[in-house]
């Protein structure tokens, strides 16, 4: 954690800049999310703003040194309001052939490439797809490329520290890192702390580790770089005052789902399955214990969806979660939530599909599954989150939603946001009203499906009360007593009674805002999930050149805001960027008539800001 300093970097003869991308890439052995985490810690406790892209390989263990296996981290920071991880790498820090191959051709003319020379042997190249050696010809000319032999360099800095060969070039990501933490005046220290806390059981592996740091540190201090290779400095952001932390999307709504558990005075319980890129949330909650979190890992999705509909009716929340493959298992089973109305918060990691898809890719897949994807009419609530930190606010509402309404949430973050980090202000949780679960304790002309008048949710009763005792289940109730029913206009009743159960909740979310412009104009570019980042620079950015352009976008799915189809009528035009093939823009057709143009990308990675600002030009020339 770090408290936002105003304090400037010394300059030094060093270059300021107001903002840098650097992309560090590697075979997945390279250790390359480690050091793009470290720095980006390092990078928070300088005090700029930050967003992060942790870009996975699909395969659990591609062969090494091929395209296959290249594993990449993406870090934008700057003195300025961040909301992007960056369009282009300014920097690539390139370990091997293969991550030269697969990043260079993303890059613009001037990037900075540092490269490993030693890894670039025959065969190597021959895996990543080089005919010829692209050190040794025109390939790079149009980049500023620094060529050191980091694996001869880093075997020379561990040489004392008792280390096998092998051993030693696993050292060669900090060997890079201290290079790079030169370059743009970073301080060494905390990574050298966290070496030796990780390492305290192998003081070698830390001694070694620490040793490549300094080493490489070093190397960029004294060495000849060339004349195109500077040193630059990257004052601290302007953030609201406050303790910060970085956060990642999933500890987030780790954190969120437990504070939103102690905002409604009842314990949780969290079942799931492991599936990328989900599986994280049950590792960050399994050690939340004392916050009266059971966690529980289920055979399969279906067990583990029906596990959390059994902690419900016992009285807990039931979180669930998975990615669309495994919400599609959870399907009946979330049906059975609908139909017995119990609270229950399933999360979807959305991943690239159908099927296996690209697992470690992101996406907005699953839109149409979470409003639609049930069999019969069986609404539920649909919420978002925008970023990592919006996170923990949206696993609150998930919960509070759940629970004043005896209803299944399904809360929607996706594998960028899952992975991505930014600096998050810690909340004082005095500043959250609580909701504390009301159980049922009337025993006079109880039955389970009693509806309060309001909120039309069925009283929530703890099994074992004594005069309360109750049994619920899939088959379709009485309204009048609970019990089993096959009477054709009670179906049809209680159908819309759990419709308009749902449909009231309107009434209870916030009317939607306007993130960015006015009311009405000439163009909205709509938005929901991970999209805000790129379409906010790119509306700003748009706007500073002078177009009406406006940016709105929902958290609330489903139901929609109540005032949503006004406001998007008061537009001219309406532009829906998403990662799918028009889900949302579909959507809002269906309900508004608004003839919502999709600008839709589904290649596994997120939106450029220059594809929405180039979208937005073109729809204000149509």
């Amino acid at each position: 954690m770090a408290a936002v300093s105003a304090a400037l970097p010394e300059e030094r003869g060093r270059e300021q800049v107001e903002s840098v991308v650097i992309r560090f890439a590697g075979d997945s052995g390279d250790g390359v999310q480690i050091t793009g985490g470290q720095f980006t810690e390092t990078t928070a406790l300088a005090g700029n703003d930050l967003a992060t892209f942790p870009d996975f390989p699909a395969e659990i263990r591609a062969p090494a040194g091929t395209t296959f296996g290249v594993s990449a981290f993406q870090i934008n920071f700057g003195a300025r309001n961040i909301n992007t991880s960056g369009d282009v790498a300014d920097v690539l820090v390139a370990f091997n052939p293969a991550a030269l191959k697969v990043n260079m051709k993303q890059l613009p003319s001037g990037s900075l490439i540092i490269v490993d020379s030693g890894t670039f042997n025959k065969r190597n190249m021959q895996k990543a797809g080089f005919d010829e050696n692209p050190l040794e010809n025109d390939t790079l000319d149009k980049f500023r490329t620094l060529k050191i032999d980091i694996s001869k360099h880093t075997l020379e800095a561990v040489k004392d520290q008792g280390l096998t060969s092998k051993e030693g070039l696993r050292c060669k990501n900090f060997w890079t890192l201290g290079l790079v933490y030169w370059l743009y005046d970073r301080d060494r220290g905390p990574t050298i702390d966290w070496l030796n806390a990780k390492f305290k059981n192998r003081p070698e592996i830390a001694k070694a580790n620490v040793a490549a740091l300094n080493a490489g540190h070093a190397f960029a201090e004294t060495a000849e770089m060339p004349n195109d290779i500077g040193a630059y400095a990257v004052p601290p952001a302007q953030l609201e005052p406050g303790l910060y932390r970085n956060i990642t999307g999933t500890e987030a709504a780790a954190w969120g789902l437990v504070a939103g558990a102690q905002l409604a005075s009842a314990p949780m319980a969290f079942c799931s399955y492991p599936i990328t890129p989900a599986s994280a949330l049950l590792h960050v909650l399994a050690r939340l214990k004392e916050y009266d979190v059971l966690t529980f890992q289920a055979e399969d999705e279906i067990a583990a969806a029906c596990s959390a509909i059994g902690a419900s009716y016992a009285g807990a929340i039931g979180v669930t979660s998975s990615s669309g493959p495994g919400v599609a298992l959870k399907g009946e089973a979330i049906g059975l939530a609908i139909s017995t109305e119990l609270p229950l918060v399933i999360v979807n990691s959305q991943r690239a599909g159908p099927s296996t898809g690209l697992p470690t890719k992101t996406e907005q897949s699953d839109l149409f599954q979470s409003v639609y994807g049930r069999n019969a009419d069986s609404p539920l609530v649909v919420i978002a989150s925008k970023s990592p930190g919006d996170c923990f606010d949206c696993a609150i509402e998930a919960i509070r939603l759940a629970t004043k309404y005896m209803t299944p949430v399904i809360f929607l973050t996706d594998g960028y946001l899952a992975n991505a980090a930014e600096p998050w202000r810690i909340p004082d949780m005095a500043e959250y009203e609580p909701f504390p679960v009301q159980f049922h304790k009337d025993t006079e002309g109880f039955h389970p499906f009693l509806r309060d008048e309001e909120t039309l949710a069925r009283a929530w009763a703890k099994p074992g009360t004594p005069g309360l005792e109750h049994r619920i289940g899939g088959i379709e109730k009485d309204y009048n007593s609970g019990h089993i029913s096959y009477e054709p206009e009670n179906h049809h009743k209680m159908v819309k009674i759990r419709a308009e159960k749902i449909n009231n909740i309107a009434n209870d979310i916030p009317e939607q805002e306007i993130n960015s412009g006015k009311v009405g104009g000439n163009i909205a570019v709509v938005g929901w999930g991970s999209t805000y980042g790129p379409i906010a620079r790119a509306v700003a950015n748009s706007q500073d050149n002078g177009l009406d352009v406006s940016h709105i976008h929902i958290r609330h799915i489903w139901p929609l805001p109540r005032n949503l189809g006004e406001l998007l009528t008061s537009y001219d035009k309406v532009l829906v960027p998403e990662m799918n093939n028009g889900q949302l823009s579909t959507l809002l057709r269906s309900e508004y008539l608004v003839d919502a143009v999709g600008l839709n990308q589904i290649n596994g990675q997120p939106f450029k800001i220059a594809t929405i600002e180039q979208a937005i030009q073109d729809l204000v020339e149509s």
